[in-house]
């Protein structure tokens, strides 16, 4: 007899608590394999396709394409049994190696999965037999239904107005931080699922004694209610990775002091080298991989720029190995992907993993991990053809070296005027990690590399 097996949105790492279903590679009725790929997701960070652990046939799906579902959730319901044939190397279909940050994907899942039909308590599943086995839940009729409701408030799951259907846990916490009953909502969502809109628009209601119609039921992809637009107005929801940034940037700016200082310098050195490297054979190098290296380089000589601050401790924490993040605008929206152990790697190197970040970052499929753990960052905006800027601190970090365009200019060389190839670089820094003394000597060495990139060599 098959066994029906829920297979719940795993632990996407680093923080990430909800993401937004964007496509099904799945339909119900379809026979998926061991660790294939069965929905695709936007996280804050990026784009995944979330693999599942188990093969069988998909009973069920939970969500429609553009909602919201919270780590945890179930996402499908497969039946694991006899019907469903093993793999062309025989193996069985009962789990594998690990598939995401914080899954694991053992035989653990099959036995936390969750009965649904007697509940003891909150998040609790029904006791197992003793010989560890549980009975098969019966398969939902469709995604979205009312089996996805979770625990309630107050009289709990099993009080006698039974389980309530909220599924997110912010829309739970926002009615218990307002002592709403959530058992005396309609909701508007999918099968009376409770939205967030729903809770709102009662706290409102409970406040002014409102009698307006609650919120319409909504379709997928329908955005959360917001103040009508004034006449011509255009309002766009930060969610998603615009979200992500918005808030990120908005910390930066609340919690870093930051200052920032910059130099000009000839950068036609730098670019006669490259060109010679280049023509020697072998891959191409970017001018971003040998801003990198120097950037290496100089925080080698300058490691209080390699650092964290943690307020909290009250500690600066200086970090031994250079992740260096660079700032890539895709249509997604600006993204920093991470190159590790940047300063363990050669120009041809940085310029292989940049070229690869980059293509990943356009198509929209950086993981989390390409995306987190970075030390510092470069900041090329001369690609978008202006000469300086102020950038804010990529939070949590404690410094960004940006670089403006490199175009010719008058510029006094060796005595006298000539057209050179000139760069206007900044440093941006945290001035709890370092004062201007430091942020300046990191400065003039990158400017003194670039310069003369013979320099370097006393560091290789």
């Amino acid at each position: 007899m098959a066994q029906v097996l829920e297979f719940k949105l795993p632990d996407l790492g680093e923080g990430l608590t909800e993401a937004e279903i964007v496509r099904w590679l799945v339909e119900v009725g379809d026979v998926v394999a061991i660790d294939q790929p069965v929905v695709e997701v936007e996280t804050a960070k990026a784009m995944v396709e979330v693999p599942c652990p188990y093969g069988g046939v998909v009973t069920a799906r939970f969500g429609e394409e553009g909602t919201e579902v919270p780590v945890g959730a179930p996402l499908i319901t497969v039946a694991v049994g006899e019907r469903v044939p093993a793999d062309s190397t025989g193996a069985a279909t009962e789990g594998s190696g690990n598939v995401l940050v914080g899954y694991g994907t053992s035989e653990a899942p099959a036995r936390r999965r969750r009965v649904r039909q007697e509940r003891p308590g909150p998040g609790r599943d029904t006791a197992a037999g003793q010989d560890g086995s549980r009975p098969a839940a019966p398969a939902p009729a469709q995604a979205g239904a009312s089996d996805q409701a979770v625990d309630g408030q107050a009289g709990g799951p099993d009080s006698e107005d039974g389980p309530v259907p909220v599924i997110s846990p912010l829309v739970r916490r926002l009615a218990r931080q307002n002592g709403l009953d959530l058992r005396e909502l309609t909701g508007s969502g999918p099968d009376g699922l409770i939205l967030r809109a729903d809770v709102e628009y009662a706290l409102r209601a409970a406040g002014q004694g409102a009698t307006a119609a609650p919120p319409a039921p909504r379709t997928a992809r329908a955005p959360q209610p917001s103040p009508a637009p004034a006449l011509g107005e255009t309002r766009t929801p930060l969610k998603g990775i615009r979200g992500a940034v918005a808030d990120k940037l908005a910390r930066s700016r609340r919690e870093i002091p930051d200052a920032t200082c910059w130099v000009d310098a000839d950068a036609t050195e730098l670019m006669r080298a490259r060109t010679a490297m280049n023509a020697a054979g072998g891959p191409k190098i970017s001018v971003l991989a040998l801003l990198a290296r120097i950037c290496t380089a100089a925080l080698a000589r300058f490691p209080e720029l390699n650092s964290t601050v943690d307020a909290e401790a009250r500690e600066v924490v200086r970090f031994d190995q250079v992740h260096l993040g660079f700032a890539a605008q895709t249509d997604r929206g600006l993204v920093v992907p991470v190159v590790r152990d940047a300063h363990a790697r050669d120009a041809e190197s940085l310029s292989a993993e940049f070229a690869r970040l980059t293509e990943a970052g356009r198509a929209g499929t950086l993981t989390p991990a390409d995306l987190t753990g970075g030390t510092f960052t470069l900041n090329n905006y001369g690609v978008f053809g202006v000469d300086g800027s102020t950038p804010i601190i990529n939070h949590p970090e404690a410094a960004m070296l940006g670089v403006g365009r490199i175009v010719p200019k008058p510029w006094v060389h060796e005595g006298e005027l000539a057209v050179r190839q000139v760069v206007q670089l900044s440093l941006t820094f945290d001035h709890r990690v370092c004062d201007g003394g430091t942020a300046g000597g990191f400065l003039r060495y990158v400017a003194d590399c670039v310069e003369q990139p013979a320099v370097l060599l006393r560091t290789l």
